[in-house]
């Protein structure tokens, strides 16, 4: 009775075809469908020309796996690496010597999302209230005499003039937004008298129209709030109406100063790159070096010899933290510096140097593995993106170690 159960290894292993190929969720069942090496893959003893499962099923399964799972897959690679193997899973509660380099740094894992601008955000909540006003007029034709203008050419009209400009100025700019704040004001009070019309103890349509008009109060009340002020910042800023998680995140890079999506505290030992934090609000990523070096010593048994990290980690708290268990930084130390002999010089350049070794497998991850491109919609199931991506990639680096081309 009921549909067949699917095969765990054809998930797990559309998931990594997915990540290693840079492909959607109906691209990789329809690849699987065309390619015997893939099916052989994924198990599969004869050739089957159907898909394996319905796309759809893809974002159930995010939801369903959660971050945790992919994470607990990289922790098992970890510790099915032959360098690793010794030290892992040991109960021995004495403390032994730190070993080993730890590498910690932050990123962002972009969302798909269009760069948002002040004055598209609120012309597309003017565009979705419209949409909520034309659905409730159909429900009130017979108790309203009229229905509630809107203005929605005039207001397309005034939309497209402004952002068509290649050069427009501070003042035009200004007097587009407040007219389009206050078209999105009246269709919030039309709306507001139409749903009194209805019964009031149940909103009358879909739950995405509902979850949609209370993002677009909060977006108002934050636009009119920075129009008011002529400010450019608030707390808890929506940048997207379909993703209200996503929130701006300044990383002060080139060309790229603000980037929007989740920030990533990531660790890289042993050619293995992990994450301790997804968060989706800006953070201080200093505060993430403490819990990645345990983290390091649950999954290898001890402490690093040396964590390799930027300037932003070296506060007075991680430099005594690391000092109390024989931790070395690379970080030059407080007070007058110390005269040190050419190798000394030549070791610490290279110490710090090692560092690139991190950055370099980030690039790798957006670049090779679309980490920077995160096509989920939910906050849960970006995060499950993001960690199998984190997957995929250190299960090609368990196999470039066992020799086996990936």
């Amino acid at each position: 009775m009921g549909a067949v159960a699917v095969n765990p290894r054809w998930v797990i292993g559309a998931f990594i075809i997915k990540h290693k190929l840079r492909l959607t969720d109906e691209e990789t069942l329809q690849s699987i469908s065309e390619n015997p090496y893939m099916q052989f893959f994924l198990g599969l003893q004869t050739y089957r020309p159907k898909q394996l499962f319905s796309p759809t099923l893809f974002v159930e399964l995010r939801k369903r796996l959660g971050e945790d799972t992919f994470d607990e897959f990289s922790r098992t690679l970890i510790t099915l690496s032959e360098d690793l193997r010794p030290a892992c899973g040991g109960q021995d509660t004495s403390t032994p010597a730190p070993k080993g380099k730890l590498k910690i740094d932050a990123t962002v894992a972009d969302q798909y999302i269009r760069y948002p601008t002040d004055l598209s955000l609120v012309n597309e909540a003017r565009v979705k209230t419209e949409r909520i006003i034309d659905e409730l007029w159909e429900l009130l034709k017979g108790q309203l005499p009229v229905k509630p203008r809107t203005y929605r050419k005039k207001a397309h009209k005034r939309y497209l003039s402004q952002s068509k400009k290649k050069k427009a100025s501070k003042a035009s700019l200004r007097k587009t937004l407040r007219y389009l704040l206050n078209c999105v004001e009246r269709n919030l009070g039309h709306i507001d008298q139409m749903l009194d019309l209805l019964d009031g103890r149940v909103f009358p349509l879909p739950h995405n129209y509902q979850r949609q008009l209370w993002i677009i109060h909060t977006l108002y009340d934050q636009q009119r709030g920075m129009y008011d002020a002529d400010s450019r910042r608030c707390d808890d800023r929506i940048v997207s109406i379909s993703q209200p998680h996503v929130r701006p995140i300044v990383r002060g890079k080139t060309g790229k100063s603000v980037e929007f999506g989740a920030k990533l505290g990531l660790s890289l030992f042993g050619g293995y790159l992990t994450h301790q934090t997804i968060s989706w609000d800006a953070y201080n990523e200093a505060s993430d070096l403490q819990d990645q070096a345990e983290t390091y010593r649950l999954l290898t048994g001890h402490y690093p010899e040396l964590i390799q990290c930027d300037k932003i980690y070296h506060t007075n708290d991680n430099r005594s933290w690391c000092s109390e268990r024989s931790i070395r930084m690379t970080a030059l130390p407080k007070g007058p510096r110390p005269k040190l002999s050419a190798y000394q010089k030549r070791k610490q350049r290279d110490e710090y140097a090692e560092r690139n070794h991190i950055e370099g497998r980030i690039g790798n991850a957006k670049q090779a593995l679309s980490l920077n491109q995160i096509k989920a919609k939910l906050q849960s199931t970006s995060q499950t993106w993001i960690a199998a991506t984190l997957f995929v990639l250190n299960l090609s680096a368990f196999a470039a170690r066992s020799g086996v081309t990936f």
